[in-house]
């Protein structure tokens, strides 16, 4: 009952004073709420391109594989990786053969080129090289008509399916489907669209156009680039699936024993990993630049509180006089600080979070704040008015009632 009312008091006393102290509280709440704004425009944009990044990642399918002579991630001299053997389809007759846990898998090409119908054009278009299972083996999907089939690459049709922006682009009033596109001065059938997927790091994967793997061969020569796109089973046999994979490749590809693999096994996870090294880094840095200027903020309050406690020390005594408890002091006083952080970091959060939104207008950084963190952000703005309020509120209650009273 006594500390009910204690807080009761204490907060009823606070409200006073930071009311009768208007231009104190505004600058102290300035302070607070330029170090919150800051730190959640930071998280905001930080979390937004983790999630673009989640994205990009799930667009490259889900449990997928890809053998080719480059790795994603360059880690070593580009001129060794370019003196391995480009892969061959007998390579991969092998693979589909003995790799027992691969359940599609498809050769990739691919060539940029010009793409054209009509009066309209699109320049530098991936034309990539794949089989029918290529839609498996990826995250694509379907718009509208079909995607390649064995016979369009058993006969070498000259078909093709395109991309979102390809197809909008050439076909801006029109169906696409069943309409003819000309690659490099050759004339193709639409017979598919994809639907739109967006940026993949720094590649369009909408600015694509794919036709049969025998059609590309004999239309625009053997690539050395040539790569193998493959879709395990089940998701939990990923590892056993690369392991696999890693014995069908060498014997296909001939690598003697105790060499190095002349090929790389592609995981989206690699791409996530080098992703948090170059970014750890520097989002903690960013980090820490927001906590500084909560830091400023918090250590502001301390200075404000002090004075507080100066210009309010005959009331402390008077009340300490009258019976008043060192806890209902301190009570006070703490309550008053993280009243006035509380409000500076609600303030803060709406001003970070329209920051954060603003920079994902006017710029490539996208932003994304979960209502976990905006609560977060406002409690933790509070604590900080706390932990700063404790030297004041403990100064406070441990002024002799004497001394405060003779206080002018």
């Amino acid at each position: 009952m006594r500390l009910r009312v204690d807080l009761y008091e204490g907060a009823r006393i606070a409200l006073f004073s930071l009311g009768a102290n208007r231009l104190r509280t505004g600058l102290t709440t300035l302070g607070i709420g330029i170090g919150v704004a800051t730190l959640l425009a930071i998280v905001g944009i930080i979390q937004g391109l983790n999630s673009s990044f989640e994205r990009q990642l799930a667009s490259l399918g889900p449990h997928t594989l890809m053998a080719s002579r480059y790795p994603w991630v360059m880690a070593g001299d580009w001129w060794e990786y370019r003196k391995r053997k480009p892969f061959t389809r007998e390579q991969i007759e092998q693979v589909r053969l003995h790799a027992t846990y691969i359940s599609h898998i498809s050769p990739h090409v691919r060539r940029m080129s010009d793409v054209a119908a009509d009066n309209e054009q699109v320049s530098k278009v991936d034309i990539e090289g794949v089989t029918q299972d290529y839609l498996e083996t990826t995250a694509l999907e379907l718009t509208s008509g079909r995607f390649l089939t064995p016979e369009d690459d058993a006969s070498g049709q000259a078909v093709v399916v395109l991309g979102s922006e390809v197809e909008e682009v050439l076909f801006p009033k029109v169906k696409a489907v069943g309409r003819q596109v000309r690659i490099a001065g050759r004339s193709f059938l639409v017979v598919g669209t994809l639907a739109r997927k967006g940026r993949m790091l720094d590649r369009n994967q909408d600015l694509r156009v794919l036709v049969p793997f025998s059609t590309f061969v004999d239309r625009f020569g053997q690539a050395r680039s040539m790569s193998i796109s493959m879709k395990v089973g089940k998701p939990e046999h990923i590892n056993q699936a690369e392991e696999q994979l890693v014995g069908v490749l060498r014997r296909a590809r001939g690598t003697p024993p105790g060499s190095p693999d002349d090929f790389t096994l592609n995981r989206p996870e690699m791409l996530a990993n080098t992703y948090a090294q170059l970014t750890g880094a520097l989002f903690g840095v960013a980090v820490g630049v927001g906590l500084i200027c909560l830091l400023v903020g918090g250590i502001g309050i301390m200075n404000i509180m002090l004075v507080s406690v100066r210009e309010r020390t005959r009331e402390i005594g008077v009340r300490r006089a009258l019976g008043a408890h060192k806890r209902t002091i301190i009570l006070q006083f703490l309550m008053e600080a993280s009243a006035v952080s509380a409000l500076g970091g609600t303030l803060g959060t709406a001003v970070g979070l329209g920051a954060a939104q603003v920079v994902s207008l006017f710029s490539p950084l996208a932003a994304a704040i979960q209502p976990l963190t905006v609560v977060s952000s406002i409690i933790f703005s509070a604590v900080v008015g706390l932990l700063f309020g404790v030297w004041p509120a403990a100064r406070a209650a441990n002024l002799d009632p004497v001394e405060a009273l003779r206080y002018e």
